[in-house]
């Protein structure tokens, strides 16, 4: 095994969501039925791989030069389905997140600021020759949005647990794999129930805000795309115990619930657990 292909993911959640070849215009739909016709796909391992290599240069390449060609692949009732990775928009959007969430001085040792401005250009004259660009995957770093499980259901969840490598073992060992996937249209009626009780309870505040985000989002895509939450990273930065118990999408949906029967004592209740268990995960990040 290389070096490069041992890199673990980084800390980070991702929410993506597959479309169907129909969804793509030509050349692309062509492209992609080619694509997903190959034996073997690059997995989300490769796509780190790539973007770390990128970052070694002096100086660093912190969008890649050209759009990447790759996507994840997944099929739903037999019919293929495609998430491109669309990295160097991704990349772009990453970076316009970075201000503010260092000193300067360090953000100017990570990019140095004559890197960003070229950077920023770049972006702003392919944004005005694709001003309806939007990613197909959401990363968040050292936690999971709380609204992205307003999406899910507890049915919808997926749980593999690691198996170590061993000595002298051919393989290495496999992390564990927390997921949740639904279709877009049972996603989009999670997400207008949710909205719909948390209007007729409280006021507008974060959680309204980012729900409303989110929907004009997948309001983008396909009708008959796949909507997936993947734990990514995160699996390594908790326990197996802690992946095994989680049912994070199920207290969601409860706390809903709640609301919409008027309880709001019980509906604060399921909240807060489920606040209160991601915000130990997000101080993790602080950790020695």
């Amino acid at each position: 095994m290389s070096v490069a292909s041992s890199v673990l993911i980084p800390y980070a959640s991702y929410l993506r969501v597959y479309e169907p070849l129909a969804a793509f215009p030509e050349p692309e739909r062509t492209h992609w039925a080619r694509y997903a016709r190959r034996p073997l796909t690059p997995g989300v391992q490769e796509e780190l791989r790539r973007s770390l290599a990128d970052l070694l240069p002096t100086p660093p390449v912190p969008v890649p030069v050209h759009e990447s060609g790759e996507a994840f692949v997944a099929h739903v009732d037999g019919v293929v389905v495609i998430c491109p990775w669309r990295t160097r928009l991704r990349g772009w959007l990453a970076l316009q997140e970075l201000d503010g969430q260092f000193p300067e001085p360090v953000l100017d040792a990570m990019l140095p600021p004559v890197v960003r401005l070229q950077v920023a250009g770049d972006y702003e004259r392919w944004l005005s020759r694709n001003p309806d660009a939007r990613p197909w995957i959401r990363t968040a770093v050292w936690h999971v949005p709380l609204r992205w499980f307003a999406l899910f259901g507890d049915e919808d969840r997926e749980y593999e647990p690691g198996a170590p490598g061993g000595e002298g073992a051919a393989e290495p060992g496999r992390a564990p794999v927390l997921r949740y996937r639904t279709t877009m249209a049972q996603a989009r009626r999670r997400l207008a129930r949710a909205l719909r009780a948390l209007r007729e309870s409280i006021d507008d505040g974060p959680m309204t805000e980012g729900l409303i985000e989110v929907g004009r989002w997948l309001e983008e895509f396909h009708p008959r795309a796949l909507v997936e939450l993947d734990f990514g990273g995160l699996v390594h930065a908790v326990t197996e115990e802690w992946l095994a118990e989680d049912r994070s999408a199920a207290q969601m949906a409860e706390g809903i619930a709640a609301l919409r029967a008027g309880d709001g004592e019980a509906a604060s209740d399921a909240y807060g657990r489920l606040a209160e268990r991601w915000r130990t995960v997000r101080e993790l990040r602080f950790a020695n």
